[in-house]
């Protein structure tokens, strides 16, 4: 099953997509400014799966928002987590603080207002906060049942889905204080969608993962290239920490951003970047 959420006929609606990606089934969600959200929760709690509440229509004629325009809280993020990635960061800025790539992930936060559609624009800050502007293709796992210190062999119970998230991030902010939510969280810095493919159609584990800037592919990698697989990072999070329904841990991303390239190619007004994950679909956003 595939859910989305998007903008008709002057409101919200969440709901299903057809297995051809073509049309949408409206559901009858309450709250679906939250978009699915308050549908994982029920479903979660047990409830079966909502009446139709309209007719289908072509995903053409709406506005596709972020399957979760106002997430529970931050994303959990992970740093540094393919191999090849980590390398070329090794020759950038980060040189002088190489990963324990074989004991911990790296995790950060990013704001959950950052969130916005998977065709929305995203908005360049002006030259005096940042010059930096760089992508990142990344999975993003929806957790479905919550829990606290969730052991690695049952984590995977605990996932409802899959979407896809562009991880921006100014570099320079990043670097210039030495931690990493502010240079991730500027407002629209966290394109998502273009819907959550649950988990009983889609294996996030072994997937491919690409991003494409101005048509040009920067990223081409697949999922079972992480350093720290999808239940390493559930039981990470959880450590300690309850983890909701709804909350959506951003798995890494691959080689071939923007500050790993000789020279450095940053975003600029205009640019265009389209993340594609083989089993979901694709996003695509203009950067101004």
């Amino acid at each position: 099953m595939r859910i989305a959420s998007w903008h008709w006929g002057g409101r919200d609606h969440v709901g299903t997509i057809s297995a051809c990606g073509r049309e949408l089934t409206p559901l009858a969600v309450p709250d679906a400014s939250r978009g699915a959200l308050p549908l994982i929760q029920a479903l979660v709690r047990g409830e079966p799966l909502p009446s139709p509440s309209g007719a289908r229509l072509p995903v053409d004629v709406v506005t596709l928002r972020a399957p979760l325009p106002k997430p529970l809280r931050s994303l959990f993020c992970a740093g540094r987590n393919y191999r090849a990635h980590a390398a070329e960061l090794a020759t950038t800025v980060f040189r002088d603080s190489p990963p324990k790539q074989d004991e911990w992930p790296i995790v950060f936060g990013k704001l959950p207002e950052c969130v916005v559609g998977p065709y929305d624009d995203v908005r360049l800050p002006g030259s005096a906060v940042s010059t930096q502007i760089d992508y990142e293709s990344e999975l993003a796992v929806v957790i479905g049942r919550g829990g606290r210190d969730i052991p690695r062999s049952r984590a995977m119970d605990h996932v409802f889905g899959y979407t896809i998230v562009n991880d921006v991030t100014a570099r320079d902010v990043q670097m210039r204080h030495g931690q990493w939510d502010l240079g991730k969280s500027f407002d629209t810095f966290c394109p998502m969608g273009p819907w959550i493919a649950t988990a009983d159609e889609f294996d996030g584990t072994d997937t491919r993962v690409r991003c494409w800037v101005n048509g040009e592919l920067r990223q081409d990698a697949r999922t079972t290239d992480l350093i720290f697989d999808i239940p390493t990072l559930i039981e990470t999070c959880s450590r300690g920490i309850t983890l909701h329904p709804g909350d959506v841990i951003a798995t890494g991303t691959p080689a071939g951003v923007g500050m790993g390239l000789n020279p450095p190619q940053w975003l600029k007004t205009g640019d265009k970047v389209r993340i594609e994950i083989d089993g979901i679909g694709a996003i695509e956003n203009a950067f101004g």
